[in-house]
């Protein structure tokens, strides 16, 4: 796992093919990172599924009730199986333009 402390936010980077490797180390290193945007990039050569993409959801929950951004970037998932306020999507820059978008929602009192 790469972690890169981005201007406006946090980037994680999966590292090697193992899913279960990957988020075992999300897990324990999150609670550093819960108060920030965070952006987490799946690489396609991890075999993610629908199953471990959900795996996520209470991490974007907390992030929406703390008033900050969760977006997973992941190209394998089809994100019309997930709740529409779990953000998916399949790059880093529509991943920074997703925080932005709701930093403005925010800062609107949406």
């Amino acid at each position: 796992m790469k972690i890169e402390d981005k201007e406006g936010y946090i980037l994680i980077n999966s590292e090697g093919n193992s899913f279960d490797v990957f988020f075992k180390k999300f897990e324990k290193e999150h609670t550093n990172f819960e108060e920030n945007h965070l952006i987490v990039h799946i690489s396609p050569e991890i075999n993610s599924n629908e199953k471990n993409i959900s795996l996520f959801l209470s991490y974007a929950d907390l992030h929406q009730q703390n008033g900050t951004s969760f977006v997973l970037i992941c190209q394998n998932v089809d994100v019309d199986v997930f709740p529409e306020t779990f953000n998916i999507v399949p790059t880093l820059v529509e991943a920074e333009d997703v925080i932005e978008m709701e930093n403005i929602q925010r800062d609107l009192g949406f």
